[in-house]
Formats: structure tokens, sequence, C-alpha cells
């Protein structure tokens, strides 16, 4: 099972212009979408994105709203994991001694919390973190 990372929530988002990555859209093919789950740290970064879009193209940022409140939400609104308190503690041990970005710490904290592995363009970014990790941009 799977924590999809901010990321590769944008890329699949892409898919309805045909504009996704055919190695993500290939894995994504493979997979069960009950078998995918987001986090309420995907969630925030996902609506920020959206909010800043508002002040610099309002008709995307209505388009964008719409995708996330019509069909983000609802595909996984059974499947949106918290920060919990046993990812809690594992944050703070990611956190220590490098102080990685706050963010990326809530994801991998949640990932391993839950058991699964995060997908995420960004592996390297998450390295530091003892958290399963797989890109589907670099499958051949």
């Amino acid at each position: 099972m799977y924590l999809l990372d901010t990321n590769i929530v944008s890329e699949l988002r892409k898919a309805s212009k045909g504009r996704a990555d055919p190695n993500v859209m290939r894995w994504f093919s493979k997979v069960e979408l009950q078998d995918c789950y987001l986090c309420s740290t995907v969630i925030s970064e996902i609506r920020v994105g959206i909010l800043a879009k508002k002040k610099r193209d309002v008709e995307q940022y209505y388009i964008l709203n719409d995708w996330f409140e019509n069909q983000l939400l609802t595909q996984f609104s059974n499947r949106i994991l918290p920060l919990d308190l046993t990812a809690a503690l594992l944050c703070a041990e990611f956190h220590i001694p490098d102080r990685s970005p706050i963010n990326d710490v809530y994801i991998a904290a949640i990932a391993k919390a839950n058991h699964l592995t995060l997908v995420t363009r960004n592996t390297k970014d998450f390295i530091r973190c003892d958290v399963r990790l797989f890109n589907p941009f670099e499958i051949a």
C-alpha cells in the first residue's frame, strides 16, 4: 500500500490533459486506487498551492479548486491519514539531528507509522528517514 506525496498527486492530475509522465501513469494503472492513501500534510500542501494560484490566475484557481473539492477529496475521502501520536513521535526522531523540512518529515512519519511505501519523485528528500520509498518516474 502507498502514501502519495504531493508531487505524485500533481502529476496524476495532469493525466486528464495527457501531460502526465508515462512512467507514472504506467505504474498507477497497475495499482488499485484503494491501495493509495494521502495524508493531511499533502492535502495542506495542495490547498496552499491552490489558494496561492487565486492571486495570479483566478480562472485556474477555480479549475483547481473544483478538482480538489469534487475529485481529489471525494476519491480519497476515507483514505486521508492524520498526523497521529505514533507518527508524531516518529517525526521527532526523523527531524533530529538534521532539522529536515518539517512537511517532509510529517509525510515520512505518517507513511512509516501506517506501514506504507512513500511514492515520491523526491526520494533524496526522504533518504534520511527510515521509510520505504518508490519513485515511479524512474521505472523503465
